[in-house]
C-alpha cells in the first residue's frame, strides 16, 4: 500500500499530538505497517516523541485510506514495541552539527533538534553522528573522533579519518594510512600507501615495492592482510567477487580469500557488476561486455562503459573529444540513446541526463532532466543538480532553488523549498539544508530550526555582519560590512570591492565559477583584521586558482593599513624581513617545500596579516612553491622587530 517509509510518515503524522515528532534510525521513522492482533485489519504502529518522552502509538487502517485510534490490548502493545525495537535502540537526544562564525574564524558544535546547542562550537570542522553514535571533528589543525557527549574517543592526531564503515575507519598521518576500530585502537601491524574503504569485509591497499611500484592487496577487518600485495591493479568487491591484474599476469576475477575464480586474455578488464564485466579485445580498441567466465555478451562497440547495476549500464560514443552517454540493457540495446553529455546513476531506478547549458563554451555545466530505467525522460532539462534518490525522494537545483522531486520529477511541496543552489538530505528528525554554502535544519513540518549566525558582535558598538552577493548561478560572495564605526561607508565600500562585488550579468554562461568568502581573523583593541578568501575555477581546468587578502580595520579611524604602516619612516623592514624569511627557509625542514633559487627576498607592499603570533608574511601559490603548497607564510614575532616597528604610530597602537 505505502510507495515508501516516508509517504507512512507523512500519513501518520496528522494523527498524532500536535507538536509530536516522529522518532528515525538511519533516516527512517520507527513505523511499520503489518496485522499486529490478527483481526484481518492492519494497524500502523511507531514510536514518537512528546515533551521529551518517547511513546508507542498503534492505529487501526480499516478501510485503507483513513486511520483512527482504536484500545489494543497490552499483549498487542507489548508486540509492537518489540517489533519496532527489534532493529532500533532509543537515543534521548539526536545531534546535528552547526558552524558559528566568530572572532577567530568558524567554529563548529552540535545543536539539538530544536536548534539548542548541546555540544559547544569549539571545533575546526565538524561531522554528522553516524550510526555508531560517533562523529569525526577538528581539533588543534588535526582530526579526532568524539561521541555523543562530546568525549574524544579518538584523541585528534590523525591528518584525515574516514567515516566509519562496517565498524572501521581509515586513518591517515605522517606515517600513512592505517585502520581503526570504534574504539580507536589502531588494528593494522603497518601504515601503508593507501588503504580504502571497508566493503563486503575486504579493504583495498596499496603499498610500494623498492622500484616505487604500487602493488595492491586486500586487508580483512581485523587489519590483516588476507590477500596480500601483489596486484599492479585491483578493485572494490562487489557480490564477493573483484577484478585484480597480476604483475606481468592476466586479469583474473577473484574472491574473498583470493582465491582465482576465471583468468582473462584480455588487454583490460573493468569492475565487476552482476555477472558482467567491460572488456577490451585489443589494446586501445573499443570496449564491450564478458561475462564470468570469460564468454562475449555484448560485442566491443564502445568508447567507455560502466559497471552494470539494476540491469542497466552507462556507455559513451565519443568521438572528437565530445562526449556521448547512454544507457544499455544486458542484450546491449540502447534504452536511452547516447546522445547526453553526462548521464548519472541516482539509484531507485533512476537517471540524470545531461545537455551542455552552452555549446559555445566547452566544459560548460550540465543542465539534467530525469529519466527512470525504461528510457521514459520524466521532466525537461530544468535542473543545475540531481542528488541520488532516497527512499523515493532526490535533492534538486535550478537557477534559483532546491527542493525535493518525487520519482516523476515533480515537487515535493510539503516539504522545504530553499532560495539558493545545493543540496538537503533528511537526517534523522530533521532536514539538513547545505544551501549556498551555508547550513540550515528544517523539522518534518517543516519549520526553520536553525541557520548560520550571520553577525559577529566585536565589543557593545560594534559588530561585522555579513551579506550576499549572488548575481549568477556560477558567482557568489558572501561579503562583510562593518557597524557601528567612523566612517564606515568608504570602509565597507573597499570591503565590497576587496570582496569581489562587481557587475556580473545574471543570465549569461560564466566562464569560471566563483566563491568568496570571509572570516574575522583578529580583534584586538581598536583592530579588526578581516580575512577574505576566493576560489575562481574556469570550466575546463584543471584546478582553480585561490585568492586571498586581509583588510587591516582601525575602528576608530576608519583607516586601513598597509605594511609600511607598521614600521618607521625610512627603516630597512624589507631588507630586515627578507633575511628573516631566508633564515626560516635555510634553517627549518618545514619549508622543505621552496623552490631552490625562487625566493628573492619581499616587496615593499608585500601580502601580510596580523596575528597573536606576530607578523605574518605570504606568498601566493606558485610565487615560490608549487601550487599544491597553497599560500607559504612565515611568521616573525614582533620582538625581533622592535627596532623598527613605529610604537607610537597609529597602526601599532591600534592593538596595544
Amino acid at each position: 500500500m505505502f510507495v515508501s517509509n516516508r509517504d507512512m510518515a507523512n500519513w501518520v503524522l496528522p494523527y498524532l499530538p500536535s507538536g509530536a515528532e516522529l522518532l528515525y534510525k538511519d533516516n527512517q521513522a520507527v513505523l511499520q505497517w503489518a496485522d499486529l492482533d490478527h483481526d484481518g485489519i492492519n494497524e500502523v504502529f511507531g514510536l514518537y516523541r512528546y515533551n521529551h518522552q518517547s511513546y508507542l502509538f498503534v492505529l487501526k487502517n480499516s478501510y485503507g485510506s483513513s486511520l483512527f485510534y482504536f484500545p489494543v490490548s497490552h499483549d498487542v502493545q507489548k508486540k509492537a514495541f518489540r517489533t519496532l525495537t527489534g532493529t532500533w535502540d532509543e537515543r534521548t537526544v539526536y545531534l546535528f552539527p552547526a558552524a558559528m562564525k566568530e572572532i577567530g574564524g568558524t567554529k563548529w558544535g552540535y545543536i539539538d533538534e530544536k536548534g539548542k546547542f548541546i555540544l559547544p562550537s569549539i571545533y575546526e570542522h565538524a561531522a554528522d553522528f553516524q550510526d555508531n553514535d560517533l562523529a569525526i571533528v577538528g581539533l588543534k589543525d588535526h582530526t579526532g573522533v568524539i561521541n555523543a557527549d562530546g568525549y574524544l574517543i579518538v584523541e585528534p592526531k590523525y591528518n584525515t579519518i574516514n567515516s566509519f564503515s562496517e565498524g572501521r575507519a581509515i586513518v591517515n598521518d605522517a606515517q600513512g594510512f592505517k585502520v581503526i576500530d570504534e574504539s580507536g585502537k589502531e588494528i593494522t601491524a603497518k601504515a601503508y600507501s593507501y588503504i580504502g574503504d571497508f566493503k563486503e569485509g575486504r579493504a583495498l591497499i596499496a603499498d610500494t615495492e623498492v622500484n616505487s611500484q604500487y602493488l595492491y592487496g586486500y586487508l580483512n577487518k581485523r587489519g590483516k592482510e588476507v590477500i596480500p600485495l601483489s596486484y599492479e591493479i585491483a578493485s572494490d568487491f562487489n557480490q564477493g567477487k573483484a577484478v585484480v591484474k597480476s604483475k606481468y599476469g592476466q586479469y583474473t576475477l577473484i574472491d574473498l580469500t583470493g582465491k582465482v575464480l576465471k583468468s582473462f586474455p584480455y588487454p583490460f578488464v573493468g569492475n565487476y557488476g552482476e555477472g558482467l564485466l567491460a572488456f577490451q579485445k585489443s589494446k586501445d580498441g573499443k570496449f564491450g561486455y564478458i561475462d564470468e567466465q570469460g564468454n562475449m555478451v555484448i560485442e566491443p562497440q564502445f568508447s567507455g562503459a560502466q559497471s552494470f547495476i539494476d540491469g542497466r549500464a552507462i556507455i559513451n560514443l565519443s568521438e572528437d573529444d565530445k562526449d556521448h552517454f547512454g544507457l544499455i540493457d544486458r542484450k546491449g540495446q540502447f534504452v536511452i540513446k547516447a546522445n547526453y553529455n553526462n548521464l548519472l546513476y541516482l539509484g531507485e531506478s533512476r537517471f540524470a541526463l545531461g545537455k551542455e547549458t552552452d555549446l559555445k563554451l566547452p566544459c560548460s555545466k550540465s543542465i539534467y532532466a530525469l529519466a527512470d530505467s525504461e528510457g521514459h525522460i520524466l521532466t525537461g532539462f530544468i535542473f543545475n543538480e540531481i542528488n541520488n534518490f532516497q527512499d523515493g525522494c532526490a535533492s534538486v537545483s535550478n537557477n534559483t532553488d532546491t527542493f525535493f522531486i518525487d520519482k516523476n520529477g515533480r515537487r515535493m511541496e510539503h516539504l522545504p523549498m530553499i532560495d539558493g543552489s545545493g543540496t538537503l538530505c533528511f537526517l534523522q528528525t530533521l532536514i539538513k539544508g547545505d544551501i549556498d554554502n551555508r547550513l540550515l535544519y528544517f523539522n518534518r513540518n517543516p519549520e526553520l530550526v536553525w541557520k548560520q549566525n550571520t553577525i559577529i558582535p566585536l565589543n557593545s558598538r560594534s559588530s561585522v555582519s555579513e551579506h550576499k552577493y549572488k548575481p549568477n548561478k556560477d558567482y557568489l560572495v558572501y561579503f562583510p560590512q562593518v557597524q557601528g564605526m567612523e566612517k564606515q561607508e568608504s570602509v565597507n565600500r573597499a570591503l565590497e570591492k576587496l570582496s569581489g562585488v562587481k557587475v556580473v550579468p545574471a543570465h549569461e554562461q560564466l566562464e569560471s565559477n566563483y566563491m568568496g568568502d570571509f572570516e574575522v581573523s583578529f580583534y584586538k583593541k581598536e583592530l579588526l583584521v578581516i580575512e577574505i578568501t576566493g576560489y575562481d575555477y574556469p570550466f575546463c581546468a584543471a584546478h582553480g586558482m585561490p585568492v586571498k587578502k586581509y583588510a587591516h580595520i582601525n575602528l576608530k579611524t576608519g583607516s586601513m593599513y598597509q605594511l609600511s604602516d607598521l614600521f618607521k619612516p625610512q627603516s630597512p623592514y624589507v631588507k630586515v624581513i627578507s633575511g628573516r624569511i631566508g633564515e626560516q627557509i635555510k634553517s627549518n625542514d618545514k619549508f622543505s617545500y621552496i623552490f631552490p633559487n625562487e625566493y628573492k627576498g619581499i616587496k615593499a607592499d608585500q601580502p601580510f596579516f596580523i596575528s597573536e603570533a606576530g607578523l605574518n608574511i605570504y606568498f601566493t601559490p606558485n610565487e615560490i612553491a608549487a601550487f599544491a603548497a597553497g599560500f607559504p607564510t612565515f611568521t616573525i614575532p614582533f620582538g625581533d622587530l622592535k627596532d623598527m616597528i613605529n610604537q607610537d604610530g597609529k597602526f601599532w597602537e591600534s592593538f596595544h
